[in-house]
Parts: structure tokens; C-alpha cells; sequence
């Protein structure tokens, strides 16, 4: 599997949970939101992605506020801002970018010399009602599905809320040999995902910078 249906495989997976699919609108005002989405993941959406992951209970709510992260690293990163999708990070220097490929991302950086290293920023318009990426469940439990479902080893699962929006954070090794962290999140109506990867014998090159660079992103401009 090539790194660009990786990446899809995993968002698609987290966000069929999620995501303002037509299909949703035709259940009985009578049923619950949650049995609407376990009906919905159950049915219609088996046939964009075979194996959903359940919908799982609620997780506790993070009050501790995590600073959006602002390092330049000496000059890698530099502050980068788009008005129109109203997002703001820091985004490697240097690296080529990628304005929009229809069904992969909105924005992509990507190593000058080594093109399997990337930084992918995604999103999908949610229900209005969708407000927090909670709606996924516990975040290691999500993490552990996402996992399974590409048969990838969860190396961790982590979350934080940061200018009140909360973040799920998962770090993964994939069996081709890439190392992905990936983060979700919900703002503006959106669902937003950051993918950054690169082979496993370069991540301790670029994790750091990773990190940061998911650390720094925020969908909202103040």
C-alpha cells in the first residue's frame, strides 16, 4: 500500500464516525445521535470503508490548556497562515508545497530530497453539532483501532487541549517501514488531520521537527 492510501485509510476510517454522510439524515427523529451512528457505521459506510471503528463511550473531558507550540528550530520552521481555510502552524522551511489533490489533502509540504518525507494537513466537514473529536471515543482505544484496521503498531496515543480545542495525537510504525504521527481535531465545522511521515531509519531526523510542526497547528487564526 503506497503512503497516500495509507494516510486515506487511516483518516477515512476515523472519520466515517463523524462525518455529515446523507445517509444519516434518513434515520427516525426517534433514534438517538449515537444509535444513528452506530446504525450509519454499521451500514451505509461499510461500503466506503469495510471495517469501521466503533462508536465508543465518551472520554473525559481535558481541562489542563497545552501551549501551541511556536519554535522557528533555528530556522527549519517558519510561520505559515491561510486565510481562506483559516489555519495557522509552523511549516518546514525550504520544502516544497502543494496546494490541493481532490481526495488526498487540502495542503502538502514536502522533503526537497527525499519525497516519502511529508507533511499532509486534511479536512472534512463534520455535523454542526460535531464540536470536539471526542465524538471518536477514548483516544487510546481509537488509536488501537486505527491500528488494527492497516495492521500498524500503535507506539502511542495521546491527547491535549490546546485555545480549547482538543487534539488526539497517535504515533505509529507501519509494516512498510514509515513512521507516521497523525492528529485530529474539529474546528470551524471541519474535521482536521496533520500527517507527517517519513521511512523509519529517518525518524529520529525528523520527529522532532514533527512534533512541533503538530504541536504548532491550530484551525483558527486568533
Amino acid at each position: 500500500m503506497n503512503q497516500k492510501a495509507t494516510t486515506l485509510t487511516l483518516i477515512a476510517a476515523a472519520v466515517c464516525i463523524i462525518l455529515d454522510w446523507r445517509g444519516v439524515s434518513a434515520f427516525s427523529g426517534e433514534v438517538s445521535r449515537r444509535q444513528s451512528l452506530q446504525a450509519f457505521v454499521g451500514g451505509v459506510a461499510t461500503a466506503v470503508v469495510p471495517s469501521i471503528i466503533p462508536v465508543f463511550p465518551a472520554n473525559a473531558v481535558v481541562e489542563e490548556e497545552t501551549p501551541r507550540v511556536v519554535t522557528r528550530m533555528g530556522g527549519l520552521l517558519e510561520p505559515f497562515q491561510d486565510g481562506p481555510r483559516s489555519i495557522r502552524m509552523m511549516a518546514p522551511s525550504g520544502w516544497n508545497k502543494f496546494d490541493g489533490e481532490v481526495g488526498a489533502y487540502d495542503i502538502k509540504w514536502q522533503d526537497l530530497v527525499d519525497p516519502t518525507e511529508s507533511i499532509k494537513i486534511s479536512s472534512t466537514p463534520v455535523k454542526s453539532t460535531t464540536t470536539s473529536v471526542d465524538l471518536l471515543g477514548d483516544v487510546q482505544t481509537v488509536g488501537e483501532s486505527l491500528a488494527a484496521k492497516r495492521n500498524a503498531k500503535l507506539i502511542s496515543a495521546s491527547e491535549r487541549l490546546t485555545d480549547g480545542i482538543l487534539f488526539y495525537k497517535f504515533d505509529f510504525a507501519i509494516a512498510d517501514g514509515t513512521h507516521q504521527l497523525l492528529q485530529l481535531c474539529v474546528g470551524k465545522g471541519k474535521l482536521w488531520s496533520v500527517d507527517a511521515s517519513a521511512k523509519e531509519k529517518r525518524w529520529p531526523k525528523r520527529s522532532e521537527l514533527y512534533e512541533n510542526v503538530l504541536g504548532s497547528f491550530m484551525p483558527k487564526l486568533s
